[in-house]
């Protein structure tokens, strides 16, 4: 990189110095929230660990700079990947206003910290903001909204409620099989097959769920389809481990495909702290699946059958729009976005601010914004960093 760039790389850590930090492990984090020469606010992060700075554009497109001891400065190279970095933007013409526009915003900090966090508060764009929404006021407001009470219909969420309501779930006679087959699985296997059929989706209910399995689950049966269909002994040793035509890394229990979050599971497992029984479970987490699982449910239930499904409280709620949808930075991809917020706020779906459309003005007061980060500068008593003192030298 050119020289002035590196030594203002250099010169905004030695003031970055004067400021308070995150220790994340044996990180240090800074995160400055500051307008660009055009008005236009930024994010960039920069973290050091042990000797080394790395400057991070978190909402933008800079590539990530590598400060390292002595004075040089490198763009990152891209993690999992050798060679040269992939052709992007110039980072010396990336970074120079960037570098020039944050060195002022700290000098603007210095005079008045606690205005200038304001600022950044007031004015940084809400597109790049995570937070969180009531479902409720988002299924009310957009219409076009996919709705899995109405995929499912009114009898199929009254009687799965009701299931919930009931505590049915919690008792262990409702969820646990005392023994159980390869055979017993397949049959089970069958009753979801033809409830949870899709419209465009073929099953021929002549066939054995041993052959629904074989044609509609995920294929890598791990040696569930060559143990004795009839004997809860061999299954038993399969779950267990000790079969000897047990194989791993496979997926039994897909027996719907999909992609790493859009498939269906019928999981069988040991009761916690138990070696006997096994608990039978569902698992969809996808929005677009969550319907057909529970049809699965509700189809097995009828047959009299102990049937669990992953977080039935979380499924209620789902169905009835008192969760949460989480609100996404549009730098960050929804591809399994929902794990990023706290199990506790509710989030099962997520969407970017933009997607609200024409009703922003409505739903944005109702928006529980994460708080963004403050920059403080460091009371008198402490001293210089270690780290910048190594790298400037």
């Amino acid at each position: 990189m050119k020289r002035r760039i590196q030594k203002s790389v250099y010169g905004l850590l030695e003031e970055l110095d004067g400021f308070q930090y995150d220790a994340v492990g044996l990180d240090r984090v800074w995160d400055l929230l500051f307008p660009d020469a055009n008005e236009q606010w930024q994010w960039v992060r920069v973290t050091n660990y042990v000797d080394t700075f790395y400057l991070f554009h978190v909402d933008g497109d800079a590539p990530s700079l590598e400060a390292r001891p002595g004075g040089e400065v490198a763009r990152m190279q891209p993690f999992g990947t050798s060679g040269e970095p992939a052709a992007g933007c110039d980072p010396d013409d990336a970074w120079e206003p960037l570098l020039e526009s944050m060195r002022k915003r700290l000098q603007r900090v210095k005079r008045d910290w606690i205005r200038a966090n304001r600022e950044a508060v007031d004015g940084y764009p809400l597109d790049r903001r995570r937070g969180i929404l009531s479902h409720a006021l988002v299924r009310e407001s957009l219409p076009g909204l996919y709705r899995i009470d109405r995929d499912l219909g009114p009898q199929a969420c009254e009687a799965f409620i009701a299931l919930v309501e009931s505590g049915y779930f919690h008792r262990d006679v409702n969820v646990i099989v005392p023994a159980l087959s390869a055979g017993d699985y397949f049959r089970y296997c069958k009753l979801a097959y033809i409830a949870g059929k899709g419209p465009d989706e073929e099953v021929d209910e002549s066939m054995s769920g041993r052959e629904m399995y074989r044609r509609f689950a995920d294929g890598r049966h791990e040696g569930l389809l060559d143990i004795d269909e009839d004997s809860t002994g061999e299954f038993g040793d399969w779950i267990d481990g000790k079969h000897p035509k047990r194989s791993t890394g496979g997926h039994p229990w897909e027996i719907k495909r999909g992609g790493n979050t859009t498939h269906i599971d019928l999981a069988v497992y040991r009761p916690p702290g138990r070696a006997d029984g096994f608990c039978i479970e569902l698992i969809a987490p996808a929005i677009g699946r969550l319907a057909e699982a529970v049809r699965m449910l509700l189809a097995i239930h009828e047959q009299k059958l102990p049937i669990g499904i992953a977080d039935p409280d979380a499924v209620r709620k789902r169905l009835l729009a008192q969760d949460n949808i989480g609100i996404v930075p549009r730098q960050e991809s929804l591809h399994r976005a929902a794990h990023d917020f706290d199990k506790k706020r509710g989030v099962y779906d997520v969407m970017h601010y933009a997607d609200l459309g024409r009703y922003k003005r409505r739903l944005t007061p109702f928006i529980a914004w994460d708080p963004l980060p403050l920059l403080v500068p460091k009371p008198d008593w402490s001293g210089p960093s270690v780290a910048v003192r190594r790298s400037l030298s």
